[in-house]
C-alpha cells in the first residue's frame, strides 16, 4: 500500500537545502530562503510546515497559516492551508491526501473551519479537484487577486495570484 510508505513530520533546519534542491531538479524555483522563513514562522507559532517523505525521501509539503493574509479569512480567524506541493515524480501516490489529512487534524484542534485558496489556471487543476473532492466549497465571494476581491468589470492579469478561496467545516473530520 502506497500510504504505508508515506511519513509526515514538521519542518527542520536540515530540510532547507534538500527541499530547494528537489524542486530545482524538476525546474521549480523555490529557494532555501523560503523554507528558512517558513521555519522561523513555525518557531514563532505563525505557521505549521508539514513535510512528507515517501520511502524516507523528501516528497512534498504543506503549510498552515494560523492568520491568513486573505482578509475574509483573517476577519473570521479561519486558518488557511497554504502552499501544498508534491514533487512531480511523487504525485498520484496519495501524498497530497495524507498531507491534507494531517493539516486538517491539526487545524481542527483550534478551529471548526479551515480555508484554502487556489490558482485558476490549468496547472492548478489537480489541486482544484482534490479540494472539491475533500469537501471544500467556495466562500461565495468570487475570485480575488493578491487578497483583493474582484468585482464585475475589473481587469486583471491571469497569474498565480488570481485565486478562488474555499472553506471546509471540520466538524466531521
Amino acid at each position: 500500500m502506497e500510504e504505508s510508505r508515506i511519513s509526515i513530520r514538521t519542518l527542520m533546519k536540515d530540510d532547507f537545502a534538500t527541499i530547494a534542491r528537489a524542486f530545482q531538479d524538476q525546474g521549480w524555483q523555490k529557494p532555501a530562503s523560503q523554507y528558512e522563513r517558513y521555519y522561523q514562522e513555525q518557531l514563532n507559532g505563525e505557521r505549521v510546515v508539514l513535510i512528507a517523505e515517501y520511502s524516507n525521501q523528501f516528497a512534498g509539503y504543506v503549510t498552515i497559516k494560523w492568520e491568513s493574509t486573505y482578509p475574509p479569512f483573517s476577519e473570521k480567524e479561519i486558518p488557511e492551508i497554504v502552499d501544498l506541493n508534491v514533487l512531480i515524480n511523487d504525485q498520484n501516490k496519495g501524498i497530497a491526501t495524507v498531507l491534507m489529512d494531517e493539516a486538517e487534524k491539526i487545524v481542527k484542534e483550534k478551529s471548526a473551519v479551515i480555508g484554502i485558496g487556489f490558482g485558476l489556471t490549468g496547472d492548478y487543476g489537480a489541486a482544484q479537484r482534490l479540494y472539491v473532492k475533500r469537501g471544500y466549497i467556495p466562500d461565495g465571494l468570487g475570485i480575488s487577486q493578491s487578497g483583493k476581491i474582484l468585482k464585475r468589470g475589473d481587469q486583471v492579469q491571469v497569474d498565480d495570484d488570481l485565486a478562488l478561496y474555499l472553506t471546509k467545516s471540520l466538524h466531521n473530520v
